[in-house]
């Protein structure tokens, strides 16, 4: 269906997961709405491609919303009644009708079964050209401002900037244009009349240039335990040691909680690393007791225990000055003592950060208070509305960033396809 010129503009900032999501969401819940996207860049969907290894980690299968909100460090009380109306299943129902299966990885992940972002990228690209929504990239609005008789007046730069003209007035506004580590870049935001929490990195590895472990780069282990010393942080799963230091959803997750206390410290601390979390102190030293009575001619070094990997058992083996042919029948109480320390708190001396992989997610954003996550329209500027992670709402890793996006971009579209026609 052609759109006539005089029908309601919904212009949408952002070619990201959010931005397409409100998009198609308002294109198709109704028709007589003109919906423009406009993209910054040349490229369309960037985070979708990359995320996951390339493979597109979708959403998380979590039950019920209850069970979702668990797993975001920003935004969990407000988003409840939010995923109640577009949760996990409908994100599901959403891409099945569009010829897009899903599938549930043993950890939750859910990603397509074509393993490729592509096919995620593709879905919403022609999602939105089925739905009439025009897509212009290179373009950005260097000033938004609200109208007095309602709307607003976007001043546009860019090579796609041509299409359109200088000036671009529109009816409603969705602002999709993800999260951003520069406190400076939001103050367009800001003179509209919102509020910024702070924006500061979230999920990313930790730096340990002087690691005792730096030998043991790919080396990984499934469930361990990491805890920021002398700060209430600390989180479970699997860990990765690289040649910069550690990795792996322990380590990510634990960044996501702690974003902006870790911010404060200067990501700068100690992390004491369990290697085996089923044991404490109490259980641990009556076991290796019991261990060394019944093995007591095996050497140490050369029978990793608890199923850890061999390399990594020997560099602490060497850590706690137990010599390769020493026997467990031989140890000294204190070598013992070192080792049952190093297992259950190694200590890395954490001196910054890296960014995951070519994923960046901000802690920070759009204060919710000033937002109706009923409709994701502003508190504060009639017409305007934002999804993704502009708003102060990010989730750990595992797909739950990728759900807040459709979630809030879903609930976005709906609004403004309702919202009543103003005159400009």
């Amino acid at each position: 269906m052609k759109k006539d010129a005089a029908q309601p503009l919904v212009v949408v900032l952002g070619g990201g997961a959010a931005g397409f999501f409100g998009a198609i969401a308002c294109a198709e819940a109704n028709p007589n709405t003109s919906v423009i996207l406009l993209e910054k860049t040349s490229k369309l969907l960037a985070k979708v491609r990359v995320s996951g290894g390339g493979r597109c980690n979708v959403t998380h299968a979590c039950d019920t919303p209850a069970q979702l909100v668990a797993h975001y460090p920003r935004g969990s009380k407000q988003l409840k009644a939010a995923f109640q109306q577009f949760g996990v299943a409908e994100t599901i129902t959403w891409f099945s009708k569009r010829g897009v299966q899903l599938k549930t990885e043993a950890d939750g992940r859910m990603f397509p079964t074509t393993d490729s972002s592509e096919t995620i990228a593709r879905a919403l690209e022609d999602a939105a050209r089925q739905a009439g929504v025009r897509v212009i990239t290179n373009t950005s609005a260097d000033e938004v401002q609200p109208l007095p008789t309602g709307g607003f007046q976007l001043k546009l730069s860019g090579s796609g900037a041509g299409q359109l003209g200088a000036t671009l007035h529109a009816t409603r506004l969705l602002i999709a244009t993800g999260g951003n580590p520069k406190s400076a870049n939001y103050n367009w935001l800001r003179d509209i009349g919102h509020t910024i929490a702070e924006p500061v990195p979230s999920l990313f590895t930790f730096n340990v240039p002087n690691s005792p472990l730096n030998e043991l780069m790919g080396v990984s282990v499934p469930h361990a335990r990491v805890v920021l010393a002398g700060e209430k942080l600390q989180y479970e799963g699997p860990l990765l040691i690289t040649h910069w230091g550690v990795s792996g959803p322990a380590v990510l997750k634990l960044s996501a909680w702690g974003a902006r206390r870790l911010s404060d410290l200067g990501y700068v601390g100690t992390a004491l690393i369990n290697w085996i979390p089923t044991h404490t102190e109490e259980t641990l030293r009556p076991w290796l007791q019991q261990f060394r009575q019944e093995n007591g001619r095996k050497t140490v070094a050369s029978n990793p225990q608890f199923g850890l990997p061999q390399r990594l058992w020997r560099n602490l083996t060497e850590q706690a000055g137990i010599t390769a042919e020493t026997r467990w029948s031989d140890l000294p109480a204190k070598a013992q003592n070192r080792l049952l320390e190093l297992l259950l708190r190694t200590p890395l001396a954490v001196r910054g950060k890296t960014t995951y992989k070519e994923e960046f997610v901000t802690c920070g954003g759009i204060s919710l208070g000033e937002v109706d996550l009923k409709t994701m329209q502003s508190r504060r500027v009639p017409g305007l509305y934002f999804a993704g992670e502009v708003l102060d709402i990010d989730g750990i890793t595992g797909g739950f960033n990728f759900q807040a996006a459709w979630t809030t971009g879903f609930l976005a579209g709906q609004a403004l396809a309702a919202t009543p026609t103003v005159e400009l």
